[in-house]
């Protein structure tokens, strides 16, 4: 992945934030999957928490509380994925207190990054800093992951967290201890959809990306399979933090003679990129990966995305068996059925309650440490899957599929599993 010069600014933002102990940052809005290095928010390697090793206050009813966290985009231009997200975790948090199995409650505290790397650092410290957190559903954006999962790990004690989207399959490699993903990445994601394409008759593939994280990830795995397979690739990058006329990229993609589009890029900015390439008469594929499968890609692009394709590790709750009951608890407490990482999020925020209990039942004090001993330990069946972790936090279950997914007339509808799909 390349760096770019707005490193400096992310480095120089976050150091902000920690002065500020939690205000928001100043800084310029940055797509959710903008370069952050993973080594520019060393100041956040606070140890605020370093004495809290019990994290517990009492409810009303005599009962020990515990707070999980979130951190992702709940405004700006990338909001839909992290609300998605809250909701599903609010619902899971809602019914185990209903619920009556418990001898705890749960507190819910959802930071917003607005998925910007630059702002995420704010929203990590606001975290860390409260005592009563003990576990973190996020970040949501692997942008905003570079930029703060370290002041998660590095944190005294650490913060335990668990991203439900986030998924450059780079943040593996880190070696942050605290952090975990029950979601496929980007290798998995890119490499069964360039089979897809090749499968079903690709020739020619131009592969455009956003510059950030996750769109350079899953781009370049996505071009890197498709030559294995023998199709012709051309490579591109606009930026998404800056760019919002697409017409020239459209006409140079059609100009190029491909017969298939993908874009690794994000929701806003493929419904621009869907509108400039039928203007500019393109008539292949157009396809683009998980972070721009959601309704403000739809609500964008109007009649422009109309077939436009997606690839997601996640699952369509609409139709999946297991999520029945979710899907319409979620309907009943939103208005509105899940959409993308909503179940994902349902099982994370289920996860660390799975653990919570397990820690309590065998009567140990909960708090960070025993937390994210404990969710190492896991075993949890979820509705999306089984959630047991390796030792770099990425999930044992190998039989996580990706999904494909297409826009038919304004609605995102499943056609099942990526590598089945004809």
């Amino acid at each position: 992945m390349q760096n770019r010069p707005l490193m400096a600014i992310v480095a120089a933002t976050a150091a902000t934030a920690l002065a500020l102990a939690g205000c928001s940052s100043s800084g310029g809005s940055k797509a959710p999957g903008g370069n952050g290095s993973s080594s520019s928010n060393g100041g956040l390697n606070t140890s605020s928490a370093g004495g809290l090793n019990s994290s517990s206050g009492n409810s009303g009813g005599g009962k020990p509380t515990y707070t999980i966290g979130f951190l992702g985009a709940l405004s700006g231009p990338y909001a839909q994925l992290g609300i998605n997200e809250k909701q599903g975790a609010t619902l899971a948090i809602d019914q185990a207190n209903s619920s009556g199995k418990y001898n705890f409650t749960i507190k819910f505290d959802p930071q917003d990054s607005e998925g910007d790397p630059a702002k995420a650092p704010a929203a990590a410290t606001a975290l860390i800093s409260n005592p009563n957190v003990i576990g973190v559903i996020g970040p949501a954006f692997s942008g905003e992951s570079e930029a703060v999962d370290p002041s998660f790990c590095h944190a005294s004690p650490p913060m335990p967290i668990v991203t439900a989207s986030a998924s450059e399959a780079a943040l593996a490699d880190k070696g942050y201890t605290c952090w975990h993903r029950i979601i496929s990445n980007d290798n998995v994601e890119g490499t069964q959809g360039a089979d897809w394409l090749a499968r079903t008759g690709a020739k020619k593939v131009y592969v455009l990306n956003d510059l950030s994280a996750y769109g350079e990830g899953v781009a370049k795995t996505m071009a890197q399979e498709l030559r294995k397979k023998g199709v012709t690739v051309i490579t591109n990058g606009v930026d998404g933090t800056s760019t919002k006329n697409y017409n020239p990229i459209a006409q140079t993609i059609t100009a190029s003679g491909a017969d298939a589009m993908f874009y690794g890029g994000y929701d806003a900015n493929a419904a621009l990129l869907a509108k400039a390439l039928v203007a500019a008469g393109f008539k292949g594929r157009m396809v683009s990966g998980n972070g721009s499968k959601d309704s403000t890609f739809t609500k964008n692009a109007g009649k422009a995305g109309y077939g436009f394709y997606f690839t997601c590790g996640c699952q369509d709750a609409t139709k999946a068996p297991s999520a029945k009951a979710f899907a319409a608890a979620y309907q009943k407490m939103f208005g509105e059925a899940p959409s993308t990482y909503s179940p994902e999020a349902f099982d994370a925020a289920n996860l660390f309650i799975d653990a919570i209990n397990n820690l309590t039942k065998a009567g140990k004090p909960v708090n960070r440490t025993t937390l994210l001993t404990q969710l190492n330990k896991e075993d949890y069946k979820g509705i999306t899957t089984e959630i047991k972790f390796r030792p770099n936090g990425e999930i044992v279950n190998s039989s996580l599929t990706v999904g494909l997914y297409q826009d038919q007339k304004g609605q995102i509808v499943g056609l099942g599993d990526i590598t089945k799909v004809k």
